[in-house]
């Protein structure tokens, strides 16, 4: 909701709220907000975002209960996710953008994906008839990384950890900042996993044995690799500034720097998927639900930059 009253100033895209009507208006009024609804169809979005927030209808209701989270919303929340992916498929919607999503109520009433990313995926790969890959980036005005590892503990970094998996990283992360960023020839600088990328098998063997040829692969195939690099010395100004985006080895390598640069309006973007999808880089923040007091920086962000993307595919399409 506060995203949509600041739609004005912050030159938001129309986006519609897949949502419970209920809710949203119990929630409205829970915060004093008089913000006027309207439940509609995805087609009569645009023309109706300008004076009302454009809702449309889940199946589902919700329990709304701020900060404590329900499995009874389990259907809901799945089913919207659902019908965000139909609609991209349909064309009645040029992007996804997701809200934060409490994993364990839907663990508990049967969700059997790890989270939001790999249910998209799985959904796409349905509809698309092959295997999806996903890959994670973290997009800031500054900074973009992507983990080629993702949510495992860190000891078992070197054991997933193949130059295979480089490669097809950086290959989604390639294609994706072409097609959707529309960068001609995206800059990729991949860091190494050790202290001062191994020093060539001293400080372990992965960056020379795994990260490097992966780079030699990709490099042989026209894609402006270049690595592997000493995560710490890759994220200062001068740095940044000679790569379009840093791909690192594991989750916090990625996520520190872009989080410590953009906590507040950094982008969640899932490449690798036949639609757009971005999110906010924040999780639930249950303890502040229900207070109006969260800050709708991130989540503007996230349709800014889905906006932009859906606009640049457009474009590219047309060329």
């Amino acid at each position: 909701m506060a995203a949509w009253q600041r739609r004005h100033e912050a030159s938001l895209p129309p986006f519609y709220m897949l949502a419970d009507p209920a809710l949203v208006t119990a929630r409205a009024r829970l915060l004093g907000e008089d913000i006027p609804l309207a439940e509609v169809n995805p087609a009569q979005a645009v023309a109706s975002f300008s004076d009302v927030l454009p809702i449309v209808p889940l199946e589902n209701r919700f329990i709304d209960t701020p900060g404590r989270p329900d499995k009874a919303n389990a259907a809901g929340i799945v089913e919207a996710i659902d019908r965000a992916v139909a609609d991209c498929f349909s064309g009645a919607a040029a992007a996804v953008v997701t809200c934060p999503i409490a994993k364990k109520p839907l663990y508990d009433a049967g969700f059997s994906f790890p989270g939001h990313t790999e249910y998209l995926a799985h959904l796409a790969s349905g509809r698309a008839g092959r295997a999806v890959m996903p890959v994670m980036m973290l997009a800031g005005p500054e900074l973009r990384t992507v983990p080629v590892t993702i949510h495992i503990a860190l000891a078992e970094v070197p054991k997933a950890l193949t130059t295979e998996l480089v490669v097809e990283t950086a290959r989604i992360t390639a294609a994706d900042l072409r097609d959707r960023f529309g960068l001609a020839d995206p800059r990729l600088a991949i860091s190494g996993l050790n202290p001062h990328a191994g020093e060539d098998g001293a400080m372990g063997t992965e960056d020379r044995d795994i990260v490097a040829p992966a780079i030699s692969t990709l490099r042989a195939e026209g894609i402006n690799a270049f690595g592997p690099l000493p995560a710490d010395t890759m994220f200062h100004a001068s740095a940044r500034a000679r790569y379009d985006v840093a791909l690192c080895m594991y989750h916090d390598q990625a996520l520190i720097p872009a989080k410590a640069l953009a906590f507040d309006d950094a982008v969640n973007v899932t490449l690798g998927l036949p639609f757009i999808r971005t999110s906010p880089d924040h999780g639930t923040a249950f303890d502040i639900a229900g207070k109006g007091i969260a800050r709708p920086d991130s989540l503007i962000a996230a349709l800014k930059l889905a906006g932009r993307m859906a606009l640049t595919g457009r474009t590219a399409e047309t060329a």
